[in-house]
């Protein structure tokens, strides 16, 4: 079976680099001879081993019958969407890296999967090297999962760790992220929550089998976390991680939510720390379940995606239990669904506003839970006599 890559840059000249080194564990793995058998981009890479394999039209790959497989790493959502719904359609399996795409049109493309018969998997869209997607759609798919929270940004990790290990300011840490490359040039979409927010949107969506879309849920990143914050939070037993979380309520609905949380440092998720990346599962029947590892990375993703290309070419029809339902109604709980505690921090003193909080420093406190809606008015209290520095939620 020959395997055709879209896009080789970082990931997918990864996929290809093992599918060529290590073709012999690859092909007995899948139980099957896998080769590569073309690359789609627009550049020339000439002077590498596999130059040959490089084309500039998706349609060699796409009526090519020897190739059985898509590995999709290009991102962003189109022209990504329309190549692997072409190929599904085509009757061949399909492999992403891509979370923006899966969390968009993953329900639209697992339906196209099913009725061609065919697998679209996305072990890579979440977690990078850590099996996180598999283990939720096969060994806990009858556990009965009731929550999920977790570190699933490797970027703000690094920042907040450097922050909390250093002293250092969110400048200075995002500065040196991105020198080490561990942060974008523009790193908005990992500093303001929002690839976090496709994460535990597909995560969601996969365990629950209804489509959570990740414009619903409420989502804060890290950028206004001070080193006030954090000499605050360490003097009190606490760290602060961004957290994406999701849990199944009473009546079906699920209530989701991104934002930098204070963990005390006695949780298991306290101590991931750097560029590592960590899913806290709970179930019936398992009770809680860490999966922890390197989130990001050239070679933990493509080898994910690899391991997505062993099981298509091991599974001869659709493997049933990766999918979920469209999104034509939303599952979302609301903001109001949930109730939480909170770290404020104010100009001034703030005790006689802030009621049945616990004070835990100079115009610091804790609040008892509370509402998005009820924090939000005791904000608008605050700044009527101040001004407020700080709301963190507390992750219990």
């Amino acid at each position: 079976m020959k395997i055709a890559i879209l896009g080789h840059g970082t990931v997918g000249s990864g996929v290809a680099e093992i599918l060529i080194e290590n073709a012999n564990e690859v092909s007995a793995a899948a139980e099957k001879n896998i080769e590569l058998g073309a690359i789609l981009d627009i550049r020339n890479f000439e002077g590498i081993s596999y130059s040959d394999k490089f084309v500039s039209d998706f349609d060699e790959i796409l009526n090519d019958p020897e190739i059985g497989i898509v590995a999709e790493a290009m991102g962003g959502t189109e022209p990504a969407f329309s190549y692997i719904k072409a190929a599904l359609e085509k009757g061949k399996n399909a492999v992403t890296s891509n979370k923006e795409l899966v969390a968009e049109k993953g329900a639209e493309l697992l339906s196209i999967a099913r009725s061609h018969n065919v697998n679209f998997l996305f072990e890579a869209s979440v977690g990078g090297g850590i099996p996180l997607i598999r283990p939720l759609y096969s060994a806990m798919n009858a556990a009965g999962i009731t929550e999920m929270a977790g570190i699933l940004n490797g970027t703000t990790n690094y920042i907040l760790t450097k922050m909390f290990r250093f002293g250092s300011g969110y400048e200075e840490a995002l500065a040196d992220a991105q020198r080490l490359g561990y942060a974008e040039r523009d790193p908005s979409a990992d500093v303001l929550g929002f690839d976090a927010c496709r994460k535990i949107a597909i995560l969601s969506s996969l365990v629950w089998k209804k489509t959570l879309r990740p414009e619903e849920i409420p989502t804060e990143g890290i950028d206004k976390i001070t080193a006030e914050d954090v000499s605050l939070a360490e003097t009190c037993g606490f760290s602060i991680k961004l957290i994406a979380r999701a849990k199944k309520l009473s009546d079906g609905k699920i209530f989701a939510k991104v934002s930098p949380a204070l963990i005390r440092n006695d949780s298991p998720l306290a101590s991931v720390n750097d560029v590592f990346n960590a899913v806290l599962v709970r179930a019936k029947t398992t009770g809680d379940v860490l999966f922890y590892g390197k989130g990001a990375g050239k070679m933990p993703t493509a080898s994910a995606m690899i391991s997505d290309i062993i099981e298509c070419a091991k599974s001869e029809n659709n493997i049933k239990s990766v999918f979920w339902e469209d999104g034509a109604q939303s599952v979302f709980a609301g903001r109001d669904s949930n109730a939480e505690r909170y770290f404020i921090r104010t100009s001034f003193d703030a005790s006689e506003i802030i009621e049945g909080a616990e004070i835990i420093g100079e115009n610091a406190y804790i609040t008892s839970p509370l509402s998005e809606s009820e924090v939000s008015v005791l904000t608008d209290k605050i700044n009527e006599h101040g001004k407020l520095l700080s709301k963190i939620p507390l992750f219990e």
